[in-house]
């Protein structure tokens, strides 16, 4: 795989794990009751975005788990 196919692939499997895990966050707020949008910034609304924080971070995080071992297997 070229250095660009490998970039170009880095970066959107980061982006798609970003934004995955930021909406899966979201919506687990949205279920608990937690509303990002809310007026003001009560503990309901930030916690909600600690949710979306934590959901964005994790998806980025398995993403990269995932080219890793993609990365394995192609070496074996």
């Amino acid at each position: 795989m070229s250095d660009n196919q490998r970039l170009l692939m880095e970066g959107v499997s980061d982006a798609v794990g970003f934004v995955g895990g930021a909406l899966a966050g979201f919506w687990l707020g949205q279920l608990l009751g937690f509303d990002i949008f809310a007026t003001g910034y009560g503990t309901a609304s930030l916690v909600g975005i600690v949710l979306v924080g934590l959901g964005g971070g994790l998806g980025l995080h398995a993403a990269r788990r995932w080219r890793a071992s993609r990365r394995a297997k192609s070496e074996q």
